[in-house]
Protein backbone atom coordinates (compact mmCIF):
# COMPACT_ATOMS: atom_id res chain seq x y z
CA UNK A 1 0.00 0.00 0.00
CA UNK A 2 1.03 3.34 -0.97
CA UNK A 3 1.00 6.16 1.94
CA UNK A 4 -0.07 9.17 0.11
CA UNK A 5 1.08 11.13 3.31
CA UNK A 6 4.90 10.43 2.42
CA UNK A 7 4.82 11.32 -1.03
CA UNK A 8 5.54 15.04 -1.98
CA UNK A 9 2.98 16.93 -3.39
CA UNK A 10 3.37 18.25 -7.26
CA UNK A 11 2.95 21.91 -8.46
CA UNK A 12 0.51 21.88 -11.04
CA UNK A 13 1.86 24.41 -13.96
CA UNK A 14 -1.29 24.82 -15.50
CA UNK A 15 -2.34 28.74 -14.34
CA UNK A 16 -5.36 28.45 -15.86
CA UNK A 17 -6.86 25.54 -14.93
CA UNK A 18 -7.93 24.29 -17.77
CA UNK A 19 -6.61 20.98 -18.52
CA UNK A 20 -8.89 18.06 -18.83
CA UNK A 21 -6.77 15.74 -17.18
CA UNK A 22 -5.39 18.03 -14.34
CA UNK A 23 -7.33 21.35 -14.76
CA UNK A 24 -8.71 22.51 -11.28
CA UNK A 25 -11.55 24.68 -13.15
CA UNK A 26 -12.74 22.54 -15.76
CA UNK A 27 -16.01 21.57 -14.92
CA UNK A 28 -15.81 18.49 -16.78
CA UNK A 29 -12.66 17.35 -16.41
CA UNK A 30 -10.72 14.86 -14.43
CA UNK A 31 -9.09 17.14 -11.75
CA UNK A 32 -6.06 14.78 -11.07
CA UNK A 33 -3.61 16.37 -8.87
CA UNK A 34 0.11 14.49 -8.71
CA UNK A 35 2.53 13.64 -5.38
CA UNK A 36 6.06 11.98 -6.27
CA UNK A 37 8.98 9.88 -4.34
CA UNK A 38 12.56 10.01 -6.08
CA UNK A 39 11.79 7.56 -8.84
CA UNK A 40 7.54 7.33 -9.29
CA UNK A 41 4.86 10.35 -9.73
CA UNK A 42 1.37 8.72 -8.19
CA UNK A 43 -2.37 10.45 -8.60
CA UNK A 44 -5.33 9.33 -7.54
CA UNK A 45 -8.67 9.64 -9.58
CA UNK A 46 -12.48 8.76 -8.99
CA UNK A 47 -13.45 9.16 -12.28
CA UNK A 48 -17.15 10.81 -12.63
CA UNK A 49 -19.76 8.14 -13.95
CA UNK A 50 -20.19 10.01 -17.17
CA UNK A 51 -17.43 9.43 -18.46
CA UNK A 52 -17.69 5.66 -18.92
CA UNK A 53 -18.50 3.17 -21.38
CA UNK A 54 -21.15 0.62 -20.73
CA UNK A 55 -21.86 -0.40 -17.54
CA UNK A 56 -20.11 1.51 -15.70
CA UNK A 57 -17.12 0.63 -16.96
CA UNK A 58 -13.93 3.29 -17.93
CA UNK A 59 -13.87 4.26 -21.39
CA UNK A 60 -10.86 3.23 -22.92
CA UNK A 61 -9.92 6.87 -24.27
CA UNK A 62 -10.26 8.14 -20.63
CA UNK A 63 -7.98 5.13 -19.09
CA UNK A 64 -5.42 6.65 -21.75
CA UNK A 65 -5.76 10.04 -20.78
CA UNK A 66 -4.94 9.40 -17.00
CA UNK A 67 -1.92 7.44 -18.32
CA UNK A 68 -0.59 9.96 -20.94
CA UNK A 69 -1.33 12.75 -18.23
CA UNK A 70 0.79 10.61 -15.05
CA UNK A 71 3.61 10.06 -17.53
CA UNK A 72 3.63 13.93 -18.76
CA UNK A 73 4.11 14.96 -15.15
CA UNK A 74 6.55 11.97 -14.57
CA UNK A 75 8.89 14.19 -17.12
CA UNK A 76 7.99 17.55 -15.94
CA UNK A 77 8.82 16.70 -12.37
CA UNK A 78 11.38 13.47 -12.23
CA UNK A 79 13.04 14.86 -15.67
CA UNK A 80 12.67 18.25 -14.98
CA UNK A 81 11.24 19.06 -18.65
CA UNK A 82 8.42 20.24 -20.60
CA UNK A 83 6.95 17.87 -23.09
CA UNK A 84 4.91 16.87 -26.09
CA UNK A 85 3.71 13.39 -26.28
CA UNK A 86 4.91 11.55 -29.64
CA UNK A 87 2.84 8.50 -28.96
CA UNK A 88 1.42 5.88 -26.26
CA UNK A 89 0.25 2.06 -26.26
CA UNK A 90 -1.72 1.25 -23.80
CA UNK A 91 -2.63 -2.09 -23.17
CA UNK A 92 -6.48 -2.79 -21.06
CA UNK A 93 -5.80 -5.71 -18.82
CA UNK A 94 -9.20 -5.63 -16.77
CA UNK A 95 -11.72 -3.10 -16.68
CA UNK A 96 -11.73 0.14 -14.13
CA UNK A 97 -14.80 1.20 -13.09
CA UNK A 98 -16.60 5.00 -12.66
CA UNK A 99 -17.01 5.83 -9.11
CA UNK A 100 -13.73 4.26 -7.41
CA UNK A 101 -10.60 5.48 -6.43
CA UNK A 102 -8.07 4.41 -8.95
CA UNK A 103 -4.03 5.00 -8.40
CA UNK A 104 -1.90 5.81 -11.58
CA UNK A 105 1.41 5.44 -11.26
CA UNK A 106 4.10 7.03 -13.97
CA UNK A 107 8.09 6.28 -14.33
CA UNK A 108 10.87 6.65 -16.50
CA UNK A 109 11.48 3.72 -18.47
CA UNK A 110 14.84 5.47 -20.06
CA UNK A 111 16.33 8.32 -21.58
CA UNK A 112 16.84 7.83 -25.31
CA UNK A 113 18.42 11.04 -25.36
CA UNK A 114 18.28 14.43 -24.53
CA UNK A 115 15.32 15.14 -26.14
CA UNK A 116 13.33 12.08 -26.02
CA UNK A 117 12.09 9.61 -23.39
CA UNK A 118 10.35 6.55 -22.87
CA UNK A 119 8.10 6.20 -19.96
CA UNK A 120 5.38 3.89 -18.44
CA UNK A 121 2.57 4.35 -16.34
CA UNK A 122 0.32 1.72 -14.63
CA UNK A 123 -3.62 2.41 -13.44
CA UNK A 124 -4.58 0.21 -10.13
CA UNK A 125 -7.70 -0.67 -8.78
CA UNK A 126 -9.39 -0.44 -5.50
CA UNK A 127 -7.93 -4.28 -4.95
CA UNK A 128 -4.19 -3.66 -6.12
CA UNK A 129 -4.76 -5.19 -9.54
CA UNK A 130 -3.03 -3.61 -12.46
CA UNK A 131 -5.67 -3.04 -14.82
CA UNK A 132 -4.20 -0.99 -16.95
CA UNK A 133 -0.14 -0.61 -18.48
CA UNK A 134 1.11 2.38 -21.05
CA UNK A 135 4.21 3.00 -22.45
CA UNK A 136 4.79 6.44 -23.92
CA UNK A 137 7.68 8.34 -26.12
CA UNK A 138 8.17 12.48 -25.25
CA UNK A 139 9.74 15.06 -26.73
CA UNK A 140 11.57 16.60 -24.03
CA UNK A 141 11.18 20.22 -24.52
CA UNK A 142 13.45 23.12 -22.43
CA UNK A 143 11.86 26.85 -21.97
CA UNK A 144 13.59 28.14 -24.85
CA UNK A 145 12.39 24.99 -27.29
CA UNK A 146 8.94 25.55 -26.35
CA UNK A 147 9.02 29.22 -26.46
CA UNK A 148 10.35 28.60 -30.37
CA UNK A 149 8.01 25.50 -31.00
CA UNK A 150 4.76 28.17 -29.39
CA UNK A 151 3.86 24.52 -27.99
CA UNK A 152 3.45 25.80 -24.35
CA UNK A 153 1.52 28.71 -22.89
CA UNK A 154 4.15 31.24 -21.57
CA UNK A 155 2.77 31.22 -18.61
CA UNK A 156 2.88 28.14 -17.86
CA UNK A 157 6.91 28.41 -19.02
CA UNK A 158 7.07 30.81 -16.59
CA UNK A 159 6.05 29.17 -13.74
CA UNK A 160 8.28 25.77 -14.78
CA UNK A 161 11.24 28.23 -14.66
CA UNK A 162 10.66 28.94 -11.16
CA UNK A 163 10.12 25.82 -10.41
CA UNK A 164 13.35 25.09 -11.75
CA UNK A 165 14.91 27.70 -9.73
Amino acid sequence: MIDKNRLTPIQNFDTGGECFACGPNNPFGLHMTFYKDAQTVYSWVNVPRQLCGWRNILHGGIISTISDEVMSWTAHHLIKKLIMTRSITVDFLQPLYAETDIRAEGWIDFLKTEREAILKARLVNPAGKICARATGSFALLTPKVARRLGVIDETIIEKFERYLE
